[in-house]
Parts: structure tokens; sequence; C-alpha cells
């Protein structure tokens, strides 16, 4: 059992200017403790002992600390100006004598990143994890067996990269003898080596295992960009991660929303009450609308505003608040298009519907041809980007070109596809988006979000309001002199926002709809080994949601499907095309293909329960079930 633990804190930290003037980097301070003592605090909840602190740059604030914790002893490195991190380890030799964890000391880390490595039975570990992004990332090569081959910092430097290093490392005592021999005959040449380049020098003769964690809340912080990620969505995740709480039942949601939500998110729910007028929570919304931006746009041109309801609170607020009299071109291709189209129609707006069918691609020469002979002056379009009723992924960056073409503001319903597909709404030519919390956001159902073109949004001030609540000049204003809304706000259900927005953006929104890709394609395949098909062709797919024709069978009931899988805590969703029977099924949310392989099986079994499979047999002679 592993009882020491060595930190690494000799570093100047000079890359964070004045913040580490009057104090080492492991004192910057997140919450009440400093970094480094947080994970001194962790290592001695998980049984360690003794704790060997390498210092140099103003070591005095390791000795203070130690006088509090009898289990630390410091070692100043005197020369750590002109060393590197191997020289500050190899400067410990006389002060361990047994296995260790190394670690270094502006790191901040779930408590379970300490658990995988002692109780891991090799001796020899390097934990690391998926690609952050970070700008100064250690990334390492393996071989197929998973130990390492190579580190560096730059990419094209490695055959392959397998992961990012973390910077927490189990050493064996051999190992480390082994380090410090290859340090010795390396500090001729460069006092400046580092552990990391000390442990792929003796890779070679010693077996140095990469355990890679794919959802480890972690960071380093070299710089202020490091400290910001940190202060914004890391240490926030990991303080959500690490609450003692029970697990919640799972259930998986195949319904297009509200989709499965994490434990994190669900309990970021549970917060002292609060008055919303407080200017805390004020914090909690303009920190929602500032991130919620940043994921299409650049804030200095776009803004978020936030309503309290479901996300055709949104579509509504739009149309009826920026359209005049002048004629808005809604695309109806599908159940949401059509939606739009009952919302102008209640607000009397001029409209001109555009219908096409939902399973096919967009005739953009068609819709063209439409603006050009209108009698009325179009000043927007409205367009669903993925259309819910099928899964038919509309061409939004061409639509926009073409609105450009005649100058016009292009409303798009991105509820679907919002914290999944990637959006870049002053490429596209967007003026309005539209979504809500509870789809790719994984957040909780309650929230509906306007993201604007703030020039755009501003010329709408003049226009006569024909609603109240959902007036969203109104609405953007309040906000901008208040950072509240107009109105009580779902208080709870912005928590669990906050904490989605954080989750989504520390897994990405590319690696996020990757996820979701893998997942529809184990579906797709599924459905097609089962001998059942879908609506949208794949290269018009969204890969989000898909319309399944229903077996054409007398035994097959929707209903009685939906309840089979309800029973086996999955949930599916019933069509809504017109003249063909479909049902639904979402692959967003927090599952993996793995949750869609299980769903598969149980459709495969409901399917020969109702004696599906066996007729298909009887009429195709297929040979597999």
């Amino acid at each position: 059992m592993i009882k020491t633990a060595v930190i690494l804190a000799a570093g100047m930290g000079t890359r964070l200017g004045e913040r580490t003037k009057n104090q080492p980097k492991g004192f910057l301070m997140l919450d009440e403790k400093p970094i480094v003592e947080q994970s001194i605090c962790k290592l001695l909840e998980m049984g360690i002992e003794k704790i060997v602190i390498g210092t140099g740059y103003l070591a005095e604030a390791y000795d203070r600390l130690a006088t509090r914790y009898p289990q630390i002893a410091c070692v100043r490195n005197d020369e750590y100006e002109k060393t590197g991190s191997m020289y500050t380890l190899y400067h410990l030799k006389n002060h361990i004598s047994d296995d260790f964890l190394l670690l270094e000391s502006d790191l901040i880390y779930e408590k379970k990143a300490l658990d995988i490595l002692i109780n891991n039975k090799r001796p020899d570990v390097i934990l690391a994890s998926e690609l952050t992004g970070s700008d100064d990332a250690v990334f390492i090569e393996a071989d197929e067996y998973r130990f390492l081959r190579n580190m560096a910092k730059k990419e094209n430097e490695l055959n392959h990269i397998y992961a990012e290093l973390v910077g927490i490392t189990k050493i064996s005592y051999p190992t480390f003898q082994a380090m410090c021999k290859f340090a010795e005959m390396s500090f001729d040449d460069d006092l400046k080596l580092d552990y990391e380049h000390a442990l792929v020098g003796i890779s070679h003769q010693v077996n140095l295992y990469v355990h890679k964690l794919d959802d480890l809340a972690w960071c380093e912080i070299d710089n202020e960009h490091h400290l910001l990620r940190a202060q914004r969505y890391i240490y926030p995740m990991i303080k959500a991660k690490e609450k003692n709480v029970p697990p919640v039942k799972r259930n998986i949601l195949l319904n297009p929303g509200p989709a499965t939500t994490t434990d994190t998110v669900k309990y970021a729910q549970v917060v002292p009450d609060i008055c919303p007028r407080e200017e805390e929570f004020g914090n909690v919304m303009q920190f929602i609308s500032d991130e919620l931006t940043k994921f299409v746009a650049d804030p200095e041109h776009y803004t978020t505003v936030l309503f309290g309801g479901s996300g055709t609170a949104a579509v509504e607020a739009i149309l009826s608040s920026v359209v005049g009299e002048e004629a808005v071109l809604i695309v109806n291709n599908g159940a949401y298009g059509k939606r739009m189209c009952q919302i102008a129609k209640a607000y009397g707006l001029n409209y001109i519907e555009y219908r096409s069918r939902p399973d096919k691609p967009l005739d953009l020469a068609a819709i063209e041809a439409m603006i050009q002979n209108s009698a009325r002056k179009i000043s927007h379009l409205a367009v669903v980007h993925n259309e819910t009723t099928t899964g038919l992924l509309n061409d939004i960056e061409s639509i926009g070109r073409l609105c450009k073409k005649y100058q016009i503001q292009m409303i798009v319903d991105a509820m679907s596809s919002f914290g999944a597909i990637p959006i870049d709404m002053e490429a596209m030519n967007i003026s309005y988006l539209a979504a809500s919390s509870n789809k790719n956001l994984q957040g909780m159902a309650g929230v509906a979000f306007v993201v604007a073109k703030k020039d755009h949004l501003e010329m709408t001030k003049h226009l006569r309001p024909r609603n109240f609540y959902l007036h969203l000049y109104s609405q953007y204003k309040y906000f901008l002199e208040t950072k509240q809304m107009r109105f009580t706000p779902p208080v709870q259900t912005l928590y669990a926002l906050k904490q989605a927005i954080i989750e989504t953006r520390l897994e990405g929104i590319e690696k996020r709809y990757e996820r979701y890709t893998k997942s529809w394609e184990v579906l797709i395949n599924g459905i097609t080994r089962l001998g059942l098909t879908h609506l949208v062709k794949k290269e018009h797919h969204s890969r989000i949601i898909t319309a399944i024709m229903e077996p054409n069978i007398p035994s097959y009931d929707f209903q009685e499907m939906h309840n089979y899988f309800y029973r086996h805590g999955y949930t599916i969703y019933p069509g809504k095309l017109e003249g063909q029977n479909t049902f639904r099924v979402a692959n967003i949310g927090d599952i993996t293909y793995k949750d869609i392989e299980f769903f598969v099986s149980l459709l495969e079994q409901y399917l020969i329960s109702i004696g599906y499979c066996t007729e298909r047999k009887e009429i195709h002679g297929d040979s597999k079930t």
C-alpha cells in the first residue's frame, strides 16, 4: 500500500505574472484553501502518511504550511532557477525509500485519481486523461499494451497520441532509482531535465503503464487561461463530482428531450433557497448567458436572452418580437416548421409558408425562386435546423448564404442541434437562434433562450410589442441593466443548467457530437439488421433523432412496445408524421453506444415476441432474425 507522496513545487510560475510575485503557484486560491493544500488534504484522506515537498521559489511558504501538517517534510532545491523538475526530484533521493505517488503542485483534480493509482496492482502507473485542449499539454504515446513509449508537448514529435499526461504518477522505488541513474547521466548536458523525459528515458527498461481516465475532472494551472478555466469549469465540476451523495436511479430517455442527465446536473438543483433578485443569483444567470453565447458566437456581437419556459417559448419570443410589417418566410418540412406557422398565424404575422417533405433535403433553388417571385417584401426567413420530426438536418449554412444575398435576417430553431452540432452564427449568417436547456445541453427542462445578433435585436425596440411576457427586446434590455429576468425565473433549473453548461464545455461540442454519432451508428446498424427502416437518408441525417418505420404486422402496437421498454428503464417516443406510421428514437443525453446496444437487444427480443422476425423470415426468406 502506498504511504508516501512527493510534490514537486520548486518552480517560479512566471507565466502567472503578478499572481506569483509573492507566493508560489501552489498557493493560488480557488476556494478557502490553496490548491496545494487541497491536494495535501486529499492525499491524507487516502491514507498517505508522509508527504515530501521539493521546494525552491519562495520555499518559506511551504515551510509555514509544514508547521500545520506534521506529515510534511520540505526539501529545498537552491538551484531551482536553473534546473528542471527532475533535478528537484533527484534532490529528494535521501528522503525517499519506498514506492510513492508523484504529483505536481499546480494541479486540481478529483480524489478518485489518487484512488485509481493507489489501488492499481501495477507497480508503476502514469495517470492520463483524454485530450483536454489545454495550451500546455503533455501528450503520451503508448504501445498496444498501454505501456509508455514517448511523451512530448508537440504532437508532431509522436507517432500517435494515446492520451494526455495528468501529472500524478505512481512510481516504485526501483523505478525511482532508475530515474535517478538516468538523471545522473543527463545532468552534465541538461540541468533543465524534467521528470517526464526521465520516465521516457527509462521506458525501454521499465514497464510504465498508462492508465487513461476519460471522465476525470482535472487541470494544471500554469497561466491565466488555465486559471480562468479552473475557476469557471474545472473546479466547480470537481466539487460537484465529489459531493457525497447517493446515485440516482438511471433511466435511459430516448425521447427527443428532456434527455438523460448526469447525477451532477440533478444534484446541482439542491442548493440553499435564494431570492432570484439577489446579486449572487444574477451572477449565475450572467454566467449562463455568456457561456451559451460562446458556444455559437462572439459575445461582443451576440447575446443570449433567457426565458422561463419550454423551447417553444424561445421560438415564439423571436417570431412575435422581431418580425415587423414585412413578410417572414417559414420553411415547413416537419412538425416544428408547422408549429412556427401556427405561431405566426396566432400573432397575425405576414408570413409565407414554404412546404417541403420532412424526409428530403430542401430545394434551395425553389426557396430562392419563392423569394424572387414574392409580391411581399421578405424581411426574415425561419427554419428548423434539426427537424425533430424525422431527424432531417436542414442545410442552414446554404440558406444563410441565400438570406445574405437578399438581405434577409435568418431565424433558426436549433432546439435539437444546439450543444451537439457545431454552429457558427456569424459564418452561417444567423440573426436569431432559439434553443432550450433540456436537449443536447443535457440540463433540465424549463429554460428557453434566444441567441441574438445585438445590432439586429436593437433594431426591434421601435416595433410595437405583440406580447408581454415573451417580448424579446424588453427581456434583453432588463437583463442588460439588472442581470435579472423581468419575471420569476426557474431558480433550481438554472443552477442545473449552469452545471450542464460546465459539463458541455468540458466534453466539448465536437466530442459530444462524436459520442452521439457513435450511438446513432449502432442504432442504424441494429435496426437495419432487424429489418426495420429509417426515413431520412444517412447523408441528410442529423444523427441525433431517428424516425423509424413501424413493423407492419397486426400484433404490433406502439403503446405496448413503449410499455415494454419503459419496464426495462428505456423511454421511446411516438412519431409525428401524418400518413406514415413511425416511432422515434433519440440518441442524446448522458448515454453511450453501450446503452444503444442494449436498446437494440431489447428491441430484438420485443420483435421476436410479437412474431415480427418470424414473419419477416417467411416473407423474405431471411436466414437471420
